[in-house]
């Protein structure tokens, strides 16, 4: 018992600390707390396999998902762009994207992948990671439902 009121309280404030949308990296959201595992609690997958574990469970809603989240890679991209970061190379990442009822962005949590090599140089990440919060902080894709909601993908981010 002691561990679920655990739980819930660290849900509450890790949820009251959000008051705007927030891009961060996975190391960055576990130093200020946020535990993926809680989120994941709160944040029902989209999508799932065993549709009983996913908010979007027919063929239409899952085709939806995916264009929608197809969407928002897409307009990021183009935002990136237009905001005059390019990469020099292509960029392998792991996103996880929470998302409120109302198809907004809560957090878009990240990781780029490979080795030191292949991955953005900290000044690179730093503006990346700034671009994403300015971009999510009005986005919102067309997806509603009756919880909040989860998506995670890998994602390549081309020059």
């Amino acid at each position: 018992m002691n561990k679920i009121s655990l739980t819930i309280c660290i849900l509450c404030v890790t949820c009251s600390l959000v008051a705007q949308p927030l891009g961060i990296t996975f190391q960055e959201a576990e130093s200020k707390g946020i535990i993926i595992k809680s989120l994941d609690i709160i944040y029902l997958s989209a999508v799932h396999v065993d549709t009983t574990l996913a908010v979007f469970t027919t063929d239409e809603e899952q085709a939806l998902v995916v264009q929608e989240y197809s969407k928002l890679m897409q307009e990021f991209g183009s935002f990136l762009k237009t905001n005059h970061f390019i990469w020099e190379k292509p960029m392998k990442c792991f996103n996880r994207i929470y998302f409120n009822q109302d198809g907004a962005i809560d957090y878009f949590i990240f990781n780029f992948r490979g080795t030191p090599e292949e991955k953005p140089t900290a000044e690179q990440e730093l503006e990346f990671t700034r671009l994403l919060n300015l971009f999510i902080s009005d986005y919102k894709t067309s997806l509603k439902a009756d919880t909040k909601f989860a998506q995670c993908s890998p994602v390549t981010y081309m020059p």
